[in-house]
């Protein structure tokens, strides 16, 4: 049986995690965060959280053995999480998520969509540092939110 998710999805932390972020992702089933961590204990601040976390390697982890891609499906959509922008996208996908750039990306590649939620530290472009909401419901339906820090 499907249930609604609700996913943040973060990127770019390179050691530093915001007092505020933990409060701010309690409301998350799951936290997926697409690489460039540094130190694993960067992330010791989301241990009272009862969201499951995944985490793919960044170009800045080379000292940890996370995943490079992980493709997870959830309520019948499949999502792909890697931290460097895609070379290619595989048309079965949802949607691409990727961190690296350091703003963030919501971008339609026709049948699959390229999502970056941006970065909690060093924000690029004239952005701010941000992360992003993925809202999946029980019957297949997805929403993307950028929110700033």
């Amino acid at each position: 049986m499907s249930t609604d998710l609700l996913i943040a999805v973060i990127s770019d932390t390179h050691n530093h995690l915001p007092d505020s972020l933990p409060e701010r992702l309690r409301p998350a089933d799951e936290i997926w965060h697409l690489g460039d961590v540094c130190r694993p204990e960067t992330l010791d601040k989301l241990d009272n959280l009862s969201a499951e976390r995944f985490i793919v390697q960044g170009n800045n982890d080379p000292y940890f053995h996370w995943e490079e891609r992980l493709t997870l499906e959830r309520n019948g959509l499949r999502f792909q999480l890697q931290h460097l922008p895609p070379r290619s996208v595989d048309p079965k996908l949802t949607a691409l998520l990727f961190g690296h750039m350091h703003y963030p990306i919501k971008e339609n590649l026709g049948t699959v969509w390229t999502l970056n939620p941006g970065a909690i530290t060093g924000p690029r472009n004239q952005s701010q540092s941000s992360f992003a909401w993925l809202r999946i419901s029980s019957v297949g339906d997805w929403s993307w939110e950028f929110e700033t820090l």
